[in-house]
């Protein structure tokens, strides 16, 4: 008798835990971590104009960013030593649109603010140069 309620019991205990831990994982939001293009980047920008929970960070340095940038972009440098520190204080549930001048160092950026949890982040394939050479518009300091 007690050999039957053994196997019951590990029976029940490989059906329950799978749907407990599928549970647990669903209560957290997937998280959006995709690579898009210069155009799609752009409609992105038109359509969260007004949108608060919108934010474009260009992760090149100071001075790349001042030959221009995309507007309302906000910069932190990739390459600084508290990069890491700036990313981390960001909201973690807002949208983020992340470039460079190529993609690497927006690549490299995007990996960390997935690995610090954040929900939405889109990376712009190509950087900034791909947007200049398609005519998108620009601010220069």
């Amino acid at each position: 008798m007690s050999y039957t309620k053994a196997i019951i019991t590990a029976v029940l205990l490989m059906l329950i835990v799978p749907v407990i831990a599928t549970g647990c994982s669903a209560v957290d939001a997937p998280s959006i971590n995709e690579v898009i293009s210069t155009q799609t980047a752009y409609k992105m920008i038109q359509i969260n104009q007004e949108n608060p929970n919108f934010v474009i960070i260009d992760v090149r340095t100071q001075e790349e960013f001042n030959t221009g940038h995309i507007t309302k972009a906000s910069m932190v440098d990739y390459e600084s030593l508290d990069f890491n520190t700036k990313i981390s204080e960001l909201d973690r549930n807002k949208k983020y649109l992340v470039y460079c001048r190529t993609a690497r160092r927006s690549g490299l950026a995007v990996k960390v603010m997935q690995d610090l949890g954040f929900r939405e982040v889109y990376d712009m394939a190509k950087g900034i140069n791909q947007w200049k050479a398609e005519g998108l518009p620009i601010v220069v300091n």
